[in-house]
């Protein structure tokens, strides 16, 4: 007996996934370096979503927090959604818009990083954490769906994902996440290196060379 098979997602999925390496690879490369750089000097990366999107920035930061492939230290990586607590009595005392916005003013820094991920690039509480951002020099970056949105425009940087489908948008944005691992784990990989090639001092012959001993 033979079974019908839909494969219509599948299809959708191919189709987006010819052209998104040539758009993103440059983005999430860029995002990437620049992500090593600032969390490997102390500032924070805060990643923030709805649903499944919410479930694509948690994954985000369980990679940096853990690890994505191989041993490294670990890196300040927050998933906004994640507090329960905080989320619900926000949502409760000043409206779901501001879930995001009031943790963006709690734990951001001008030289922190704030990730959004919304498949419309329309949610209005991503878009206020956006403007919260902005309003401390925080870097905003988004990873949306097709442009334009208000939140590409909202960000300092967006990577637009072209698709059919929320599914297919949510698909590529884990790609996205793990194209962005990679390049995160390359250039820590290099500043580990780099350090490591450093030479050590000792540094009981300089204090002896101070004290004339």
């Amino acid at each position: 007996m033979k079974i019908a098979t839909d494969v219509t997602h599948c299809d959708d999925l191919m189709k987006a996934l010819a052209g998104f390496r040539e758009y993103a690879t440059p983005v999430v490369n860029r995002w990437g370096a620049t992500l090593a750089d600032r969390l490997g000097s102390g500032s924070r990366l805060l990643v923030a979503g709805n649903g499944g999107s919410a479930a694509q920035a948690q994954h985000l930061t369980a990679e940096l927090v853990g690890r994505y492939r191989d041993d490294r230290p670990p890196f300040s990586a927050l998933a906004l959604h994640a507090d329960t607590s905080s989320t619900t009595a926000i949502a409760n005392d000043y409206g779901v818009q501001e879930i995001f916005a009031r943790q963006v003013a709690a734990h951001g820094r001008d030289a922190d990083v704030l990730m959004l991920l919304s498949t419309s690039g329309a949610s209005e509480n991503l878009l206020v954490a956006a403007k919260e951002a902005a309003r401390l020099g925080m870097t905003v970056w988004a990873l949306t769906g097709p442009a334009p949105n208000p939140l590409e425009g909202a960000a300092d940087t967006a990577l637009c994902v072209e698709a059919a489908t929320s599914a297919t948008v949510q698909e590529l944005h884990l790609v996205a996440v793990h194209m962005l691992c990679e390049s995160f784990d390359r250039t820590v990989e290099r500043r580990l290196a780099v350090e490591r090639r450093r030479p050590r001092v000792d540094r009981w012959a300089d204090t002896a060379g101070r004290d004339g001993v």
